[in-house]
């Protein structure tokens, strides 16, 4: 019973998460596993690439019926990334554990600084099959060499790369997630990593809950304010983990 409850607790804030910010799901979910729910780290990656995923699929569907979703750009970042995710996932699994963990936070607060930033405004431009196809396929690498979804880079990259408005870049990030994620898994499939859905399942729906409080929520506040509220929980989650690495 106590291991439900935290399993809906932890997953509606990761859907919140994913609704309202397009990112920080796999970050807040992979924590949530290992140490609210005690999965080991190769069930947590696991586990939560398919909640994310889950979560994801719907928190897009409001958010396209919106038109908060640069599909072009969008499907060129995830395209992109699918390969280099899955070369990326398969070099991971010959790192310590350490290593990756303390890899995770390093990213996570590089994210967050950069979306700190104060940015100066920038006017929606023609997409550059390029640039986006090289920051996907960044992204992607580094997705398949931490096992998380990515949303918590793709916010920033489609912003700070790509120029895109915050909103329409939270949106967005949640088509490159759900594409990711789904490669991952697949690269993941055959690998015998056994999953608790008595875990998976309530926390998978108190995130596909929480995900559409979460889109609502964006529309609540601007997009600067998402895009701090987004950092300072990137910031608080790269502190823990390295933390918890190097203790």
């Amino acid at each position: 019973m106590t291991a439900s409850i935290l399993a809906l607790f932890a997953g509606a804030v990761v859907g919140l998460a994913l609704g309202g910010l397009g990112g920080g799901g796999s970050v807040l979910a992979v924590p949530a596993l290992i140490y609210l729910l005690g999965s080991t780290p190769a069930q947590a990656t696991t586990a939560s690439l398919v909640i994310v995923t889950l979560t994801s699929v719907t928190a897009l569907v409001g958010h396209a019926r919106d038109g908060n979703v640069a599909w072009r750009t969008g499907l060129l970042f995830a395209a992109a990334g699918i390969v280099p995710a899955m070369l990326a996932g398969a070099a991971a699994g010959h790192l310590p554990q350490t290593a990756l963990t303390i890899a995770f936070a390093a990213i996570a607060a590089v994210a967050a600084v950069r979306m700190l930033r104060p940015s100066p405004a920038k006017s929606a431009g023609p997409v550059r099959p390029g640039k986006a196809g090289a920051a996907g396929a960044g992204l992607g690498a580094v997705t398949g060499f931490l096992g998380v979804g990515g949303g918590f880079l793709a916010v920033p990259a489609l912003v700070g790369v790509l120029s895109l408005p915050m909103r329409r870049a939270v949106g967005t990030s949640l088509l490159v997630i759900t594409v990711n994620s789904l490669a991952a898994l697949g690269a993941r499939a055959g690998t015998g990593t056994p999953l608790d859905w008595a875990v998976i399942a309530p926390f998978t729906a108190a995130a596909v809950l929480g995900a559409w409080d979460g889109k609502r929520l964006s529309h609540k506040l601007k997009g600067r304010t998402l895009q701090r509220l987004f950092a300072y929980v990137l910031l608080a989650v790269a502190a823990f983990m390295l933390i918890d690495a190097l203790v």
